[in-house]
């Protein structure tokens, strides 16, 4: 990139706020994921106009831009497909703008970490359900390009399903305010699902406008331990099919059991197929108990060795810590993890991980099965050393049948983790060729010039 256009973003932004060294490159050259890439600069625009700006200049140059958040993605969504091109980092529009308590939305910058939203929004008695496990780390903007998910979506639903508004610049530089806070809203294209799960690929998200709901007063927690991983997937349709919908329903297997009591020591039993956290709310003490201990039966019908009631908010905190502690625990048992995100019907979790058990002896490498198993959203991680090449070569493999197993039973890619890079590969192989044409269709009327994060989601 030529010193000019690097003036032109300094002019715009100061020269704090515009990096280029070697150094700071390599901190935005990578994501969560084993892909990197450096950019040729990096700009931290603090505002709706400042990216506006930038984007601009970018354009007039046809300069690629892939915009950033946390970077706590997994499917390298956020760094350049090739090197060169602005990176656009979002985290310094910070601002929770309003709360309506009597609408029930907030309004959002881009850069808001997740959790801190949450934890405004329940000061006031509402409450933002989307809880992706990077929750603590993870930004709404990041959190709407890839329509992140999360344990609680089986009973609440996806990040998609509260944006009532979005502010997006397109590849233009012109800013785009869709939605508002009416509840019913039906005139014109839904432009806000549109960039929802975009990827950056179609504007870049500064601004969102999102629904709340009441806040639960009443939670119960319960860990159901199975011999059989089987017992435990079977056990999830029969809790479903009862009319029960939990907040959340998480399968673990033996050995995510096995790495979080070696890291954290919670007193897990590691000697059995596989666990089940069942978690009810709702704001009647006595429906949500009821409901958990109908859970509880069904468990013991189907299988469960036993069934652990959380008896305080301690014990369930330790539950939820131990869910969310699976990922970086699994660094015990290998030097590197590849990390799938497969969704699949219900009623074909049984037969999914039958298949990924095979897929795991064929290749002679470990795959750990968890995930929000009551949507069916399964999360097979290879284990694996990513200096033996021949394991790496074996991991590809293996990530190519893990896709072919989840379309067979009439499963898809992904369930929150996006397309990104590392499954656009497989992406006609799931749509079909006539979407796909379709999704290229639109990608070209909003940026003619392919420089909106170009690479990522379609091959072009």
């Amino acid at each position: 990139m030529n010193n000019q256009i690097i003036d032109q973003f300094v002019k715009i932004l100061g020269k704090k706020h515009v990096l280029h060294t070697p150094e700071d490159l390599a901190v935005y050259s990578y994501d969560g994921t084993f892909a990197e890439c450096l950019p040729d600069v990096v700009v931290l625009p603090a505002s709706t106009d400042e990216v506006s700006q930038v984007v601009k200049v970018a354009a007039a140059n046809q300069v690629p831009i892939v915009a950033r958040g946390m970077a706590s993605g997994l499917a390298a969504g956020s760094i350049p497909a090739t090197s060169g091109g602005v990176v656009v980092s979002l985290t310094r529009m910070n601002k929770i703008i309003e709360i309506d308590t009597q609408n029930a939305t907030v309004r959002a910058e881009a850069g808001v970490i997740t959790a801190i939203l949450q934890a405004e929004v329940e000061k006031t008695g509402l409450f933002y359900p989307p809880d992706p496990s990077s929750i603590k780390h993870s930004t709404i903007g990041g959190n709407i390009a890839c329509n992140a998910g999360g344990p609680r979506c089986l009973k609440y639903g996806v990040t998609g399903d509260y944006v009532l508004g979005l502010k997006v610049v397109l590849a233009n530089g012109q800013v785009l305010e869709t939605g508002g806070k009416p509840i019913k809203d039906v005139t014109g294209y839904d432009l806000k699902s549109l960039f929802t799960g975009s990827e950056g690929t179609l504007g870049i998200i500064t601004e969102a406008l999102l629904r709340l709901v009441a806040k639960p007063r009443y939670a119960k927690t319960a860990l159901a331990e199975f011999s059989s991983l089987d017992d435990a997937s079977r056990t999830v349709n029969a809790i479903l099919l009862a009319g029960i919908v939990p907040a959340t329903l998480e399968l673990m297997d033996q050995t995510a059991l096995t790495c979080i009591e070696e890291a954290m020591h919670l007193g897990l039993n590691t000697d059995l197929g596989a666990s089940l956290i069942i978690e009810t709310d709702g704001t009647d003490e006595q429906t949500v108990l009821s409901e958990i201990e109908a859970c509880a039966r069904i468990c013991e019908e189907t299988g469960a060795q036993t069934v652990k009631m959380a008896q305080n908010e301690t014990e369930r905190a330790n539950l939820w810590r131990a869910r969310r502690s699976i990922s970086p625990a699994l660094a015990r048992r290998s030097p590197n993890k590849l990390g799938e995100d497969i969704t699949v019907p219900r009623s074909a979790i049984p037969e999914v991980v039958k298949l990924l058990r095979g897929i795991s002896a064929k290749y002679g490498l470990q795959i750990v099965i968890f995930g929000h198993a009551g949507d069916g959203n399964l999360h097979p991680n290879i284990l694996f050393d990513k200096r033996d090449p021949e394991q790496w070569k074996a991991v590809e493999k293996m990530v190519a049948e893990i896709f072919d197993a989840a379309l067979s039973v009439g499963g898809t890619l992904s369930g929150e983790h996006g397309v990104g890079v590392l499954k656009r590969p497989y992406l006609e192989k799931a749509l079909g060729p006539i979407s796909v044409t379709v999704q290229r269709s639109i990608k070209h009327a909003l940026d003619p010039q392919n420089i909106l994060n170009p690479g990522k989601m379609f091959i072009s």
